[in-house]
């Protein structure tokens, strides 16, 4: 299936569950009362939608997804891309304690030359002790000797 006829799919079962017939002339009129960002669109325009001949902007788009009650990004891409989205921003927000988010606090107030330099020194680090066979584990510090110099 292409990504237009996924769109119209999409937009086909929003409507449906927002509970507009899914027609050209409905999408037309509900979009145009609505848009505010220029030339209303035709009903040729909305009958493209419908029938996955195109696809709107992301201006109009937005304004789709509005007016139907849906994620933007989900009438645009499908669910599984939101999912996606939604898992990766969870992974960062359950792994990221503290002292994470103080380091990057820190590290996003550096000028950029110095975070491009710490970016390297970090995805240096990684490839050295990053492999797909073992979890990673940082080399242990050196003991000091007790009682020395």
């Amino acid at each position: 299936m292409s990504e237009k006829s996924e769109f119209s799919s999409r937009l086909r079962a929003a409507l449906a569950s927002a509970g507009y017939e899914q027609s050209a002339a409905v999408i037309e009129h509900e979009f145009n009362v609505r848009w505010w960002g220029g030339k209303p669109i035709s009903q040729q325009a909305a009958w493209n939608w419908l029938n996955g001949k195109s696809i709107p902007t992301q201006d109009k788009l937005q304004t789709l997804a509005e007016w139907l009650k849906i994620e933007p990004q989900v009438l645009r891409f499908g669910e599984q891309v939101a999912v996606s989205v939604r898992e990766y921003s969870k992974r960062w927000d359950e792994q990221m304690g503290l002292p994470e988010r103080e380091v990057l606090d820190t590290y996003l107030r550096l000028p950029s030359q110095q975070r491009l330099l710490l970016r390297d020194v970090i995805l240096t680090y990684a490839k050295v002790y990053l492999t797909d066979e073992a979890p990673f584990s940082p080399p242990s510090a050196p003991r000091r000797r007790s009682g020395g110099r």
